[in-house]
């Protein structure tokens, strides 16, 4: 009887926070109305979070005939999370408050094909966030690390098409390092993941998030949930073939998506063209389209793929939105029109009219968040969960 008695407590108090979370600022006679639960039982819930350091009170709210209540608010400063991304080119790192709220960014340009360079150049990372930090109540709740990559449902790195590992044990590396619990997830899913809880798909129950770097990946939100798969390895739509018997990926097929619509895949269209391989990265090649006709080509033929892979996910899955992210975001003016005309011309009239395209405003920000997120959850759900 008092394990059950602890457990409807502890879920109760979960309930609260995430409550006050959503609903801030807002007082204990508004939860109680709102949750359906005893003003006596939010009262003292109210009181242990306050002591414990998950919310605090602020000034007082409007009165609604009686004395005016103490207004509540999350402790977004009880902890902090870091969370990286690690691309094929790129190393890219966040630190939270427990709100989502971005407190200093890192971005490193850096070849990460050799596992042990690219585990000692985020150690690098996270050791100088901890350096920043103030002390806290909770200090560094977790780790999160969005991968170019098929991650299963243990948070186990199984393949990385793009990348050299002969290793992938980032969570023992990273666990036994830091002694914090380390989160290991898809970047395409945390991507959308940071779109549903931080961008701009917070309304949203279906909608396919795109992330475009060197490959493709796709993250999906269907019925209002990250949807995973048998073993979490949904989203590797990188890899369906668009043009049979075409170019050789790394995954040992041929006509992949993104060996004709992805950074890499532009970056080669690039070269090809007579660009220098030293001077082509995606950012030059974005200024030089303004006065190239053979990179303005480039990006045309870019996009062009990009709306025939776009046009396959709207025909199956019927999204709301479409939000297209990562590094090949930043060139929507040189993308949207010819990606458009595509989804004009070859996609079902009907599916077409109910889907919205947009790039995401968070860039390379949404892997981040989405791995912030997943770290946070995990976080509060430790704090109040019993197996007894």
């Amino acid at each position: 009887m008092a394990s059950y008695q602890q457990t409807v407590k502890l879920t109760n108090k979960m309930i609260i926070l995430n409550a006050i979370r959503k609903y801030e600022p807002i007082s204990r006679a508004e939860l109680a109305q709102t949750l359906n639960l005893t003003k006596a039982t939010v009262s003292t819930l109210v009181d242990e979070l306050i002591d414990d350091h998950y919310c605090y009170q602020i000034g007082l709210g409007e009165s609604s005939g009686g004395r005016r209540p103490l207004m509540l608010k999350f402790n977004e400063r009880a902890g902090y999370t870091i969370s990286i991304d690690i691309g094929v080119n790129y190393v890219v790192g966040v630190l939270t408050d427990l709100r989502g709220t971005i407190i200093e960014k890192f971005f490193q340009p850096f070849n990460t094909h050799d596992f042990t360079k690219t585990v000692m150049e985020v150690t690098r990372v996270i050791d100088h966030f901890l350096s920043t930090t103030a002390k806290t109540p909770y200090g560094l709740i977790g780790i999160g690390f969005g991968i170019p990559g098929l991650v299963n449902t243990e948070n186990d790195i199984l393949i990385t098409p793009n990348l050299d590992w002969r290793q992938s044990n980032l969570k023992d590396i990273f666990t036994e390092q830091y002694g914090v619990p380390v989160i290991i997830e898809n970047e395409a899913n945390a991507g959308a993941y940071g779109e549903k809880t931080y961008g701009s798909a917070q309304d949203l129950n279906h909608f396919i998030y795109v992330s475009i770097g060197i490959g493709i990946g796709v993250g999906l939100i269907l019925n209002n949930e990250l949807f995973r798969g048998t073993n979490g390895f949904t989203g590797e739509m990188g890899h369906m073939i668009v043009k049979a018997d075409g170019l050789s990926c790394r995954c040992g097929s041929k006509g992949c998506w993104e060996m004709y619509a992805s950074e890499m895949a532009l970056l080669n269209m690039c070269a090809a063209q007579g660009e220098s391989l030293s001077d082509v990265t995606l950012e030059t090649m974005i200024e030089r389209a303004e006065t190239s006709d053979q990179v303005k080509d480039a990006f045309n033929q870019t996009a062009h793929y990009l709306g025939i892979g776009i046009n396959n996910i709207i025909n199956t899955f019927n999204p709301e939105k479409i939000i297209i992210g990562n590094r090949l975001a930043k060139a929507e003016h040189l993308l949207k029109n010819e990606l458009e005309q595509v989804i004009a011309t070859q996609t079902l009239t009907h599916l077409r009219k109910s889907v919205d395209i947009t790039f995401s405003q968070q860039h390379q920000h949404a892997t981040l968040l989405g791995m912030t997120a997943f770290t946070i959850e995990q976080f509060l759900e430790r704090q109040f969960y019993t197996d007894e």
